[in-house]
């Protein structure tokens, strides 16, 4: 790669000496992309690398293990939404994540396509039950897409595709109401909203968070980084202060 040109999300901002950064956008086209921004700090490109934000940005590098410099522009800025400790708390997770679980250089278009539209949801939806449920299918989905997904499709114990209620911790698949009865506690809900189309209550989606949660934690942060579900439970107490 000696430049490309692409849009992408600010998923990551790690200072570097004293007055750079090492960003990680999120790209359409090649996934999660590191680059070597100098002025980071500065006045101007302070409020251009929030985390959120769609920036234009180009790639330039001499050699392919050279980690690349990179130029960015501003094209949607998301800061006006930071002042809301709830909207914040969600643009900080959704992009954390994805910077923390994505392979650098891996193309993930419908994870892209899923994470613009869960912050366009964070911004823009009348309420923050409209988000929250986008925030459970992109947490399932990004699962999906690294290897670790779910099988909700029947009961792992039966085969039976009928009154599926839980979710197995080990076998992260589906299990019925009746298999499930005498180890429900042992079990995750499954709430129904991701089987069929219906509007969820708030219960509902906390099972989803709580679900997505689990496996998201010990798929990729059981021994590593647990600064980073911190912030994801930070976000769930907001939400459940909002509603209550």
């Amino acid at each position: 790669m000696a430049s490309l040109r692409t849009k992408g999300i600010v998923c990551a901002v790690r200072p570097h000496a004293e007055h750079s950064a090492v960003v990680r956008l999120f790209t359409p086209g090649h996934g999660l992309m590191a680059g070597y921004v100098r002025g980071a700090r500065s006045r101007e490109k302070r409020p251009i690398l929030i985390p959120s934000n769609v920036v234009e940005g180009e790639f330039r590098a001499r050699t392919e293990e050279q980690l690349p410099s990179l130029t960015v522009e501003l094209s949607q800025s998301r800061g006006p939404y930071l002042s809301e400790p709830l909207a914040a708390a969600a643009l900080d997770w959704s992009t954390a994540l994805s910077a923390a679980t994505l392979p650098e250089a891996g193309s993930f278009p419908q994870l892209y396509k899923a994470l613009s539209a869960l912050l366009d949801a964070i911004c823009f939806a009348p309420s923050a039950r409209g988000w929250a449920v986008a925030l459970v299918r992109y947490e399932l989905l990004l699962l999906s897409e690294l290897g670790f997904g779910l099988d909700l499709s029947q009961c792992v114990a039966t085969g039976s595709t009928n009154d599926l209620r839980y979710v197995s911790p080990k076998s992260a698949a589906a299990v019925s109401g009746a298999a499930g009865e005498a180890y429900r506690e042992k079990l995750l809900p499954l709430p129904k909203f991701l089987l069929v189309a219906e509007e969820p209550n708030w219960a509902d989606i906390f099972d989803g968070l709580s679900m997505t949660g689990f496996f998201l934690e010990r798929s990729f942060f059981a021994e590593r980084r647990a600064d980073v579900m911190a912030s994801r439970q930070m976000l769930v107490d907001r939400l459940k202060r909002a509603v209550s």
